[in-house]
């Protein structure tokens, strides 16, 4: 799903002052290089001496020339499923942070439970607003370490893309239904690979499909910027989770452990500067992502008083029952409306197919096609759900065009 290549009067960056007028995005620039060997597109080809490079390419020379060596380098990424055309103007990463921005997927975050069901307080976190202080989180630990921040940041703003309605709730109840299982992770590589067909980099798509777990285990993404992305995901929730339980009444800041708030401070942004800064300090020039023994625990201990008092907690959680039936009643109501519509087809196809759009719905439009669905209306005009019958043909179930 390449980018449309916009045409548009671009600066030159070495004359400020002068505007190109040129209808064409291939610009080329002059530029002295060393002779340095490279994959450039489809060949192995070395630098010569005043070689003209598209701008792409000159990010991917700077790349190669001035990142850590453990970094992870744009022109020699693993690749796509599908082969494209390289922009002349943005490396292969900085493309797929625009795809996923681009997409769908990552604009129904906004109306996704972070903690709190569907709140109208518009000062607590979405799923999007997580997503985006990951990135903040992710792009700053990367930059000190000298690795690649486009890749960290496309990482970051695509791990939740398959996340359900209604937070970890929602995801518990198709987890319970799946035969396979269902885990927000490999559903969001799901939703960049099959249901918005992303063709993203291998990188990127490792990243996503590592970020969650515990955080005694270390990441599995086999990228540095990947294992950034899984503890700069920990360290967002943490504290914006503690923000959010603060403002909804459930703790106080005299509940917090006071030896964590001693260490890392009762104030949310030094909080989060201590713990980025102990992993910049303890991971520089290093192969692998670390932090001191005193933050690990700190942070650990955190977390686990958060899952005790917040998570579980009984407030936080009062309304749980109701939106698993929500889940639970639009999944029973849409697997037998395919079965209906689509007689004789593959049960497992048709659970996946039910699976996909509901995980794909926002918690207020799965809550309208609950109330669509099991509650009297008065005559009004209804939504649709065109896209299952969309999600079905993906999904290989045969689809008549009556039906649509």
């Amino acid at each position: 799903m390449p980018l449309k290549e916009q045409k548009s009067s671009i600066k030159n960056l070495s004359t400020p002052s002068n505007v190109l007028k040129q209808k064409s995005v291939f610009i080329h620039a002059k530029i002295k290089t060393e002779s340095t060997s490279y994959k450039r597109d489809k060949d192995l080809m070395p630098f010569t001496n005043n070689e003209t490079l598209n701008i792409r390419e000159q990010q991917e020379r700077k790349e190669l020339e001035e990142l850590s060596p453990y970094a992870a380098k744009s022109a020699l990424s693993k690749g796509r499923a599908k082969e494209e055309e390289k922009c002349p103007l943005r490396t292969e990463f900085q493309r797929d942070r625009d795809r996923i921005i681009h997409s769908k997927a990552f604009r129904r975050l906004k109306h996704k439970t972070q903690v709190f069901f569907s709140p109208t307080n518009d000062h607590f976190r979405t799923r999007m607003t997580h997503t985006l202080e990951v990135s903040q989180i992710a792009r700053t630990i990367t930059r000190a370490l000298n690795l690649n921040e486009d890749l960290a940041e496309a990482i970051a703003l695509g791990h939740d893309l398959g996340h359900t309605p209604f937070g970890h709730s929602g995801e518990d109840v198709l987890n319970e239904i799946m035969d396979s299982g269902f885990r927000h992770a490999e559903h969001s590589v799901r939703v960049a690979t099959i249901i918005e067909d992303l063709n993203l980099t291998q990188e990127t798509l490792d990243g996503i499909l590592h970020h969650s777990g515990s955080l005694k285990k270390e990441s599995k993404a086999f990228t540095l910027e990947g294992k950034i992305v899984k503890i700069s995901d920990k360290i967002a929730y943490i504290n914006h989770d503690i923000d959010d339980a603060m403002r909804a009444g459930i703790i106080k800041e005299s509940d917090l452990p006071q030896d964590c708030i001693e260490y890392f401070s009762v104030d949310r942004s030094e909080r989060i500067t201590k713990m980025v800064m102990d992993i910049v300090q303890n991971s520089m020039g290093k192969d692998h992502i670390c932090m001191s023994d005193d933050a690990f625990y700190h942070i650990d201990k955190l977390r686990t008083w958060m899952f005790k008092n917040v998570y579980t907690n009984s407030v936080a959680k009062k309304e749980e029952s109701k939106v698993k039936g929500i889940v639970y009643g639009l999944f029973n109501h849409y697997e037998a409306l395919l079965k209906q519509k689509l007689p004789n087809q593959n049960e497992e196809e048709i659970k996946r197919t039910v699976c996909d759009y509901i995980s794909g719905m926002t918690d207020r439009y799965a809550i309208q096609k609950y109330k669509e669905i099991y509650i009297p209306q008065s005559l009004q005009d209804v939504s649709n759900d065109d896209f299952l019958f969309t999600l079905a043909k993906i999904n290989n179930l045969s689809v008549q065009l009556t039906v649509l």
